[in-house]
C-alpha cells in the first residue's frame, strides 16, 4: 500500500520500449535462476528476510502440473523454519484487485452499476464531494481517477506502526462531507488507498455483509482459496511469516477495519497462483466473465505505455501486455501479474518492506529482458549551496506522458513523477542527487552557460534522460 506504482517497475518497463515483446521472447527463468535471484536479494543485498515466488506457466489451457514454487529465506530473522507455498503474507494493495473483482462481479449480477455514484450506497447525511455537477462513481474509485487523495486529510494514526487500525467509519464520513476536490473527476490518475478502501466499504454495505465475508462468498470460496483472509485461524497464524522493516527488524502486522478494501488481505503463494490461473482462464471459475470485464475499460495513468483498468495496471508495448499489481505494508511486499499472450503468471511475496521490493523479480519472470535490481549503492549525503536548487526547479519530460517535476521548499529539494508521490532528493555532489525512499538517482545536466537543460534518472540499471520543458 505504500507505493502502488514503483519507479523501479516503471523504469524496468521503459528499458524494453524499443524491442517488440512478440519477437523472440525469452523463456521463463528456470527454478535455479529464480532461486539465485532470491539468494542474492537476501544474502548479498540484505533486502529481505524471506521471499516466495510462484509461477504458473500454462501451455495448453490447463494449469495441472504447470505450477512451481521457489523459496529462500525464513519466516522470521533468526528462525530456521523454511518458507513454502503455504506460508502466509500480508499482500497489501494487491487486495485492491479483489475489491475491483467484487465490483465487476456485482455489476454483472445487476447489484450495482459501474456508473453508480458512491453516494448512492452511503447514508444520506454523508455528502460525497462532487465537481462541476459530476459525482464520483464506483468506476472512478476502481481506476484511481476520483480526485480523492492518496489518504484522507484527517488520517492521523495513534500508532504509526499500525497506521490504519484506528481510522473509523465516522472519520471517513467526516472527511467525505468536508473535502473539496482539487480537479474534475476522471481528469487525472492519482493512486488512492482511500479510494480503494472506500470502494470496498460501499460494496460491503450494498451486500449487507462485512468486506471479508463478501470476499469469501464471492471470490475465495468459489476459487477454493482457503488461505486468503483477513482474520487468521490458529493454523494460518502459525503459517504467517513475520513482517520486517527496511532494517530487517520485526514489525507488527497491519489492521484495516474501515479501509479493508485497500489492503487488508493475507494470502499464500499457492492461493495467489490459483487466483492468477483463474485470471488466465486456466482454472474453471464462475468469475471468468467478471475477471475479463475488469480489463475492458482502461484509462491512461500519464506514464508511458501504462494504463489502469479496474485496479489492474496494464503495460502495453507493441501490442503485447503485462497485467500487474503490487502491494506493501509495514513489513511485507507483494507482486502479482500475468501475460495474456504467453499464459505465464507470477506471484512474489516477501516478508520485508525494503527499497528493492519484489516488483522487479515478478516482471523479470514475466519477461526475462526486464532486469532485476542490482545491489543498492551506498550514497553519502553532502552539503551543497542551496542557491543551486533554484536552477534545478522545473519540469523534465522523460516520455510523452511522463514528467519529473522538481520543486524547492526552503533549503530542501523534491521531485515528483507523473501520478506519483513527492519525494525529497539529497545531494551527493553539486549536480548528483539520490532518493532515500526509492533506490533511484538523478543527474542534472547543464550547458556551457550553466543553465540546467535536462535530468537523467538512474534506476534499476536504466538511464533515462528527460529534457527540461520549462
Amino acid at each position: 500500500m505504500k507505493r502502488a506504482i514503483t519507479w523501479a517497475a516503471l523504469v524496468a518497463l521503459a528499458t524494453i520500449r524499443t524491442s517488440p515483446l512478440h519477437a523472440q521472447s525469452p523463456a521463463v527463468p528456470s527454478d535455479a535462476e529464480i532461486r539465485q535471484i532470491l539468494v542474492d536479494r537476501i544474502d548479498r543485498d540484505r533486502q529481505s528476510v524471506g521471499i516466495v515466488v510462484g509461477v504458473v506457466d500454462i501451455k495448453d489451457g490447463r494449469d495441472a502440473r504447470s505450477r512451481r514454487v521457489i523459496t529462500y529465506g525464513a519466516l522470521e530473522k533468526g528462525d530456521s523454519r523454511p518458507l513454502n507455498g503455504d506460508t502466509m503474507f500480508e499482500i497489501g494493495s494487491v487486495t485492491k484487485v479483489f475489491t475491483s473483482l467484487l465490483l465487476a462481479d456485482m455489476a454483472q449480477r445487476g447489484e450495482v452499476a459501474l456508473t453508480d455514484s458512491v453516494a448512492k450506497y452511503l447514508p444520506a447525511d454523508v455528502k460525497v464531494p462532487e465537481q462541476n455537477g459530476r459525482a464520483i462513481t464506483l468506476q472512478d474509485l476502481a481506476t484511481h481517477t476520483s480526485g480523492l487523495p492518496r489518504l484522507p486529510t484527517n488520517f492521523a494514526p495513534r500508532d504509526p506502526a499500525n497506521p490504519y487500525a484506528d481510522y473509523s467509519v465516522a472519520q471517513l464520513y467526516q472527511f467525505l462531507s468536508t473535502y473539496t476536490l482539487p480537479r474534475d473527476i476522471g481528469s487525472r490518475y492519482e493512486y488512492s488507498n482511500l479510494g480503494g478502501g472506500l470502494l470496498g466499504y460501499v460494496l460491503a454495505r450494498r451486500a449487507g455483509v462485512d468486506y471479508e465475508a463478501l470476499v469469501r462468498s464471492r471470490i475465495t470460496g468459489p476459487l477454493a482459496m482457503t488461505s486468503t483472509s483477513i482474520t487468521l485461524s490458529a493454523d494460518q497464524q502459525r503459517r504467517l511469516a513475520v513482517g520486517h522493516n527496511d532494517r530487517l527488524a520485526p514489525v507488527p502486522n497491519w489492521d484495516l477495519p474501515t479501509l479493508a478494501g485497500a489492503g487488508a488481505l493475507r494470502s499464500t503463494a499457492n492461493d495467489m497462483l490459483t487466483f492468477v490461473a483463474a485470471n488466465l482462464g486456466a482454472t474453471p471459475s464462475p468469475l471468468v466473465s467478471a475477471m475479463s470485464a475488469m480489463l475492458t475499460d482502461r484509462r491512461p495513468t500519464g506514464m508511458p505505455g501504462l494504463d489502469v483498468a479496474l485496479a489492474w495496471h496494464i503495460f502495453t508495448r507493441n501490442g503485447d501486455e503485462i497485467i500487474w499489481h503490487n502491494g506493501g505494508t509495514g513489513g511485507y511486499r507483494s507482486f502479482i501479474g500475468f501475460s495474456p499472450r504467453t499464459k505465464v503468471g507470477v506471484v512474489v511475496l516477501s516478508n520485508t518492506s525494503t527499497v528493492a521490493g519484489v516488483d522487479d523479480i515478478g516482471l523479470h519472470v514475466l519477461d526475462a529482458r526486464l532486469p532485476t535490481m542490482q545491489p543498492p549503492k551506498v550514497h553519502t549525503e553532502v552539503t551543497v549551496d542551496p542557491n543551486l536548487f533554484e536552477g534545478y526547479v522545473g519540469a523534465y519530460q522523460l516520455a510523452p506522458n511522463f514528467v519529473l517535476t522538481v520543486t524547492r521548499e526552503a533549503n530542501r529539494l523534491f521531485i515528483q513523477a507523473t501520478g506519483q508521490p513527492k519525494f525529497e532528493i539529497f545531494a551527493e555532489a553539486a549536480q548528483e542527487y539520490f532518493l532515500k525512499a526509492v533506490d533511484a538517482q538523478l543527474s542534472f545536466v547543464t550547458n556551457a552557460a550553466g543553465q540546467t537543460t535536462a535530468v537523467i534518472l538512474h534506476q534499476n540499471g536504466a538511464n533515462v534522460t528527460g529534457r527540461r520543458i520549462n
